[in-house]
């Protein structure tokens, strides 16, 4: 059960989402080296990967991680934060073999580099191609924050504030709702 791998794991942050809203059971909130041990927890529990993608945000490129499991449906996100400057993360596809085609994608879309992925060149798009599409140019970007769907926190490390909406995002949504009379 995920109670099991969970209690295994050291993650920043678990939450318990409503299913109904999010489609997620779980989300846990790792360091990237930890994603390899929860994925051989979680395909020892007999969980199958759906999909790894991530997400352009202020804080860096949230990957997400989705598994399920067939005989007992519970949904679980793992996602790992990684930064601008450095987006790279170790390769699950030694645990999840499918996992190298979601690896591939990612990095043609958002540039992050599976370190240990077998076949590690572009999925989709030209060999040749410069760009990722997915990536936003920095004042585009949104805080994880605002984009994240509320989920109840069931532990989180000290410290961990990436579910929390920043003072100065705060500051401009007040304003913008002074200004429009809300």
């Amino acid at each position: 059960m995920i109670q099991t791998v969970l209690d295994q794991l050291s993650p920043q942050c678990v939450t318990k989402c409503d299913y109904a809203k999010t489609g997620i059971h779980w989300s846990v909130f790792l360091s990237a080296s930890e994603i390899v041990r929860a994925a051989k927890l979680l395909h020892k529990e007999e969980y199958f990967l759906e999909s790894v993608t991530a997400i352009d945000a202020k804080e860096g490129y949230l990957v997400v991680y989705l598994f399920d499991h067939m005989d007992r449906p519970c949904r679980v996100a793992l996602r790992v934060l990684v930064s601008h400057a450095a987006p790279k993360l170790p390769s699950i596809a030694g645990v999840f073999h499918g996992a190298e085609w979601h690896e591939r994608e990612t990095l043609d879309f958002y540039g992050i580099e599976f370190s240990g992925n077998p076949n590690l060149v572009p999925l989709l798009l030209p060999a040749d191609l410069d760009v990722h599409p997915l990536q936003k140019e920095e004042g585009a970007r949104v805080a994880l924050a605002d984009l994240l769907t509320p989920c109840e926190v069931v532990r989180a490390v000290p410290g961990f504030d990436l579910l929390t909406p920043k003072a100065e995002d705060e500051g401009k949504k007040a304003k913008a709702a002074e200004a429009t009379g809300a």
